[in-house]
């Protein structure tokens, strides 16, 4: 066969063609569409096989990167889904959302050389795709089924990439979670023009037919205490991810209009998937005919303003206090909200909500950056007498999550916890203070990726293998 690689020098870099914007802003489907056979086929082969592959190294749950885009050029496509799936619990999910230009597509040695990265993330999502059109995806079957269980805290990507382990290995697994869906982040978090929801319910399904349990609208602490799910299970793992919003700290910010984002996108998600939101029926979550002002930078801030955008408001800009350089969000998705007619605003800090009890304007300071802080990141530094204003009734506060108290909210004091609140753990074997307790996801390491979520939630699944095996076989000596 001729060699189909290295075509780099030949073809061009090509995304999936968007959705045209006066389409993509009046619903929730996803803004790009799916590569064709053959364009695939192309953009795969410009891959250079590189003898050290540095987008392999820089994902978090180092996918065969390589392997399969050789596959995919060659046309081999069951191979290259084989190959795919055998790092990635969820690739069809990290295709649609994984922040590419920061991890691998960002690492890709023929983007550092000028001739554009390789389009990984679109050819994972299509050969992911493809796979659940031909019927390749099939529910994990254990070997053997094993007597002990385990339990799962939370059902977002790090509860359920364990979850899909654990039951792969032969344990009996039941996923518990406060919500009514499963998905956690996945279903009520991330907009549909990002992951439409039947991706995500389709996989839900297929860890069912696995055979793993959920138990939802059950929430640890409230439904079922740790110690009653230590005693029902040979181990457990905490996933609850981290949902404590950071507020705004400035006059006026406990006014009506201004909203945490996750209340924001639940209600949002909470409608695209059908259901009845009495917070936008009566307008307290609703972005129409309304001037909204998103503060924050990250991708939790790019979700909301371009949800704003689809729930009709009249103008929404996105405030943030460092430049476009130094924002944490995705840059792709800054460059889809722009197309969309969002505002940004950098280099401006919020000072005071206005309006005497209810938001009307939210006034803002500019900003410099000085010098960089402990992180290397430059600090703001505030320009005095710079203020200026926004009209804004609905403010949404979009500055990053902390965990909630959970050795409080489990009645398990014993349950250790850093300064920030992340669970204490032994990061080697992922196991709390608690024997049997294991903890992954953002619980541990602060609010991050869902791939990150997911390489977290492999690592503790093979742990609690290990621990089980070994408390088995000292019970048996």
């Amino acid at each position: 066969m001729a060699n189909r690689m290295l075509r780099f020098v030949e073809l061009t870099k090509q995304m999936p063609d968007k959705r045209a914007v006066a389409e993509r802003r009046g619903d929730f489907r996803e803004i790009y569409r799916v590569f064709g056979d053959e364009g695939a086929r192309q953009q795969a082969g410009r891959c250079s096989q590189c003898g050290i592959p540095f987008c392999q190294v820089h994902c978090p749950v180092h996918n065969n990167i390589p392997d399969w885009l050789l596959l995919t050029a060659e046309g081999r496509l069951e191979e290259a889904y084989e190959v795919s799936q055998s790092t990635n619990n969820f690739p069809e999910i990290c295709g649609r959302i994984c922040p590419q230009d920061r991890l691998c597509e960002g690492s890709c040695v023929i983007e550092q050389s000028g001739h554009g990265t390789v389009t990984i993330g679109a050819i994972e999502r299509y050969i992911n795709d493809t796979a659940w059109e031909k019927g390749w995806v099939k529910p994990a079957k254990p070997r053997r089924e094993r007597a002990e269980s385990a339990g799962i805290i939370g059902a977002g990507p790090a509860g359920l990439a364990a979850a899909e382990e654990l039951r792969r290995l032969g344990y009996r697994v039941t996923v518990y979670d406060r919500y009514d869906r499963g998905g956690g982040l996945l279903i009520y978090g991330i907009p549909g023009f990002k992951l439409e929801k039947d991706v995500v319910e389709r996989r839900v399904q297929l860890l069912r037919d696995a055979g793993i349990a959920f138990e939802l609208n059950c929430e640890a602490g409230r439904d079922v205490s740790l110690k009653e799910l230590r005693n029902r299970h040979a181990a457990v793992l905490i996933a609850t991810g981290v949902y404590k919003a950071r507020r705004l700290k400035v006059p006026g910010s406990g006014s009506g209009g201004v909203v945490k984002a996750l209340d924001f996108l639940i209600a949002a998600n909470r409608r695209d998937l059908g259901d009845c939101v009495p917070e936008l029926e009566d307008g307290s979550l609703s972005a129409k005919d309304k001037n909204v002002a998103v503060v924050g930078g990250g991708d939790t801030a790019m979700d909301c303003v371009r949800t704003a955008v689809r729930g009709g408001a009249r103008s929404v800009r996105c405030l943030y206090r460092r430049d476009r350089a130094n924002m944490p969000g995705s840059q792709r998705e800054v460059a889809n909200a722009e197309e969309e007619g969002v505002e940004f605003l950098w280099l401006s800090a919020p000072e005071a909500v206005l309006g005497g009890g209810r938001a009307a304007k939210l006034r803002a300071a500019k900003v410099r950056l000085g010098m960089p802080d402990a992180t290397g990141r430059q600090t703001p530094e505030i320009l005095e007498g710079s203020s200026l204003e926004v009209d804004a009734d609905l403010v949404i506060e979009a500055l990053g999550f902390d965990p909630e108290d959970l050795p409080q909210l489990f009645g398990e004091p014993g349950l250790e916890v850093s300064r920030w609140g992340t669970i204490l753990i032994d990061h080697k074997t992922k196991m709390s203070r608690l024997p049997g307790v294991f903890a992954a996801g953002d619980i541990v390491r602060g609010a991050s990726l869902v791939v990150w979520g997911i390489r977290d939630g492999r690592d503790a699944a093979a742990s609690m293998h290990r621990y089980i095996r070994a408390q088995a076989e000292t019970a048996a000596a």
